[in-house]
């Protein structure tokens, strides 16, 4: 699975644009684990130290980070959260 990361402009959102969609139907907030516990895939996404809220809309997800956390360490964190939950899938 092919996931793109990019800087947005705000420096604490990273978008990260995948080969399939996320998102069907329109878009889906969360900004606490709570919220994203029936969604699997935001759920994994939370349980990354330092995100902050997520957004998805078709074939992208914004992840908002903490400000003391670092990019660093979060983009391949959150690219590899994406692709062990996709590689399931064909």
């Amino acid at each position: 699975m092919d996931v793109q990361a990019d800087p947005t402009p705000n420096p604490n959102a990273y978008k990260f644009t995948l080969d399939r969609l996320v998102a069907t139907g329109g878009s889906r907030s969360f900004t606490n684990p709570e919220q994203a516990a029936s969604d699997p895939l935001a759920a994994r996404l939370f349980a990354i130290e330092g995100v902050k809220a997520l957004f998805f809309l078709n074939n992208f997800i914004t992840v908002t980070k903490d400000p003391g956390s670092s990019w660093e360490t979060l983009v391949p964190a959150v690219v590899d959260t994406l692709q062990e939950h996709f590689a399931g899938e064909a």
